[in-house]
């Protein structure tokens, strides 16, 4: 006879889910007290644990539908409310102060968060669907990671306020849009550690890890803002070459 099946929830990967929760939410903290650097780093140690309990999901055989709901509801928490909160407290509430469109800011803040939600809920349902090798649209964590970052890399460069306006409008509505779009994002899940690269390749790691010493929000703006520019470029790329293919036929 055997034994009736024990239900429950995995452990690992929703513990894994909840620190990426947790630290979404020391984020918001810390931006409400006005510590924009710590409420960054809090929003890539997020994006840590959502990197880690998917696959360690994978690894031990424990995803779940509970897991999925669960990782979609840490994830807006974390990669939607968190950033816009973040940067409506460094720039976006001094849109039009004291003028009749001083609501502009909690506006575009909202179409961060609600374009993070549509986001989520269209990957849940077309997950295992298309190439595994691209994200249709941008990501929720790299769209959380460049406007973050561009709050921290402008703090250290003493901009704020209204000075900060018109950067942040401009990164987080382009963010919000391309979560939402057709845009195809390279995923990096089949990336082989063990293929070879050119040499200029490793010279670029390199430089680039000694940014990351040197400054490090420069160095996290700089690539994030370089993912969220990847995809419309390759788009580019793509339809030029089909084109030239059309041209040639």
């Amino acid at each position: 006879m055997t034994k009736p099946r024990r239900r429950g929830i995995y452990l690992l990967p929703n513990l894994l889910t909840t620190g990426c929760l947790f630290f979404g939410f020391l984020g918001i903290v810390a931006a409400m007290r006005g510590d924009f650097g710590q409420a960054t780093l809090a929003v890539v140690v997020a994006m840590v644990f959502d990197g880690l309990d998917g696959r360690v999901a994978r690894l031990t055989q424990s995803q779940s539908d509970f897991g999925v709901q669960y990782d979609s509801l840490a994830d807006l928490v974390s990669f939607g409310l968190a950033p816009a909160l973040v940067v409506f407290l460094w720039a976006l509430g001094d849109i039009g102060a004291g003028l009749p469109w001083d609501n502009g800011g909690w506006l575009v803040s909202f179409l961060y968060v609600a374009c993070a939600a549509l986001r989520l809920a269209r990957f849940n349902t077309q997950s295992g669907v298309g190439d595994k090798r691209y994200f249709q649209g941008l990501p929720s964590p790299a769209a959380a990671g460049v406007v973050v970052s561009l709050v921290w890399f402008g703090e250290r460069l003493g901009i704020a306020g209204q000075v900060g306006v018109v950067p942040a409008v401009v990164i987080t509505v382009a963010a919000a849009v391309l979560m939402v779009s057709n845009i195809r994002y390279v995923s990096f899940k089949e990336v082989d550690l063990g293929y070879r690269v050119r040499f200029p390749a490793v010279v670029g790691l390199v430089l680039g890890v000694v940014l990351v010493g040197v400054h490090p929000p420069t160095a996290l703006f700089l690539g994030f803002l370089a993912y969220l520019v990847s995809g419309p470029t390759l788009t580019v790329l793509r339809l030029r070459r089909r084109r030239l293919r059309r041209r040639r036929a």
